[in-house]
């Protein structure tokens, strides 16, 4: 369970929500987040490295020089391996990283992920009434006020996000926004502090348990 102190756009606390997830037990916890986290990770790789064997390089075909009499080492193709311009040996081929997960296993690490965070999650009213324009400096005002400045990086979790939240928030480096249905593990665990809106933790109790 996670109780969250509320705070408005002044920074002010303003009441409690509590968030109830069901989580792994410690012993597996961080076995189940690796496994998540190495997969995510897997996942973004593309997988498109590939080199050329010593039968796909073009040319090659005639022997340089006879067999024998010429005092060089005997040689077939000058595409072997050994010289320069030649074939890669065990070189990478295109190949696919997917590793497979029960989505269960999944939610179930997302979940517990979230609760280890427990302690950098800062609840807020919904503020994108508060940002009738796009405007950046109200906005690191704002984050300023909630306590986030000199954090590296800050994960903001909204239930939607509003073009003017949007424009507003893009110039800031450290920020990264996210909906609430779309979390996932690295973000979560990377972020220095994360910031929720009070719809967006009611959506994630909701969706994710």
């Amino acid at each position: 369970m996670i109780n969250c102190e509320i705070k408005n756009w002044q920074g002010e606390t303003v009441g409690e929500q509590t968030l109830e997830l069901k989580t792994a037990k410690v012993e597996n916890a961080s076995h189940i987040v690796h496994r998540a986290l190495v997969r995510q990770l897997a996942h973004a790789r593309q997988g498109n490295a590939s080199t050329k064997t010593r039968a796909e390089v073009r040319g090659g075909g005639r022997k340089p020089w006879r067999q024998k009499g010429t005092g060089r080492a005997r040689a077939g193709s000058i595409r072997s391996p050994l010289w320069r311009g030649g074939g890669v040996t065990f070189g990478p081929k295109p190949r696919d990283y997917e590793l497979k997960m029960n989505r269960k296993e999944r939610k179930l690490a997302l979940r517990t992920a979230l609760d280890s965070r427990s302690v950098d999650i800062i609840v807020v009213e919904n503020f994108s009434e508060q940002l009738p324009k796009p405007k950046t400096k109200e906005l690191t005002s704002a984050l300023t006020r909630w306590g986030v400045e000199g954090q590296p990086k800050v994960l903001m979790i909204l239930s939607e996000i509003a073009e003017n939240v949007a424009l507003s928030a893009r110039n800031i480096s450290y920020l990264k926004m996210l909906k609430a249905s779309n979390l996932n593990i690295q973000d979560l665990l990377t972020a220095g502090k994360i910031i929720i809106t009070s719809e967006a933790l009611a959506q994630i109790q909701e969706l994710y348990q």
